[in-house]
């Protein structure tokens, strides 16, 4: 079992910068590819970015390519994301996500294993 708490989260104006973290409570954190999503209200829970095991791969949503970077340190156990240049349209719930078992970076939540409570991210015009 792991357990995933994001933090970061907050209002910021657009065109401004926020950076998420996410602690994972795991000894095998560089076993996980990790993830993060985002969902806005009434809206689906969509992929942002994911990282390989290493951190040596690295995949986008063309919405927020060249925006946000995600990255990560094995040795904290923590995941981060990076968002700059934000947009209203950025505004949403982003939480981190673990995938176990595999090697690929997948765009589909139903991929990945454990969730982190999300945190709220506001952009505001």
């Amino acid at each position: 079992q792991v357990q995933l708490v994001e933090s970061g989260g907050g209002l910021v104006q657009a065109g401004g910068s926020l950076r998420l973290s996410c602690a994972a409570s795991t000894r095998t954190f560089s076993g996980y590819v990790m993830g993060w999503f985002r969902q806005a209200p009434g809206k689906e829970r969509e992929f942002v970015a994911g990282i390989s095991r290493r951190g040596g791969s690295t995949y986008y949503s063309d919405s927020v390519k060249g925006r946000f970077t995600i990255s990560r340190d094995n040795a904290k156990n923590t995941v981060y994301l990076q968002m700059n240049s934000l947009k209203p349209e950025d505004t949403a719930v982003y939480s981190c996500a673990a995938r176990a078992n595999s090697v690929n970076i997948a765009t589909r939540a139903r991929d990945y294993d454990y969730w982190g409570q999300g945190t709220q991210v506001t952009v505001s015009s």
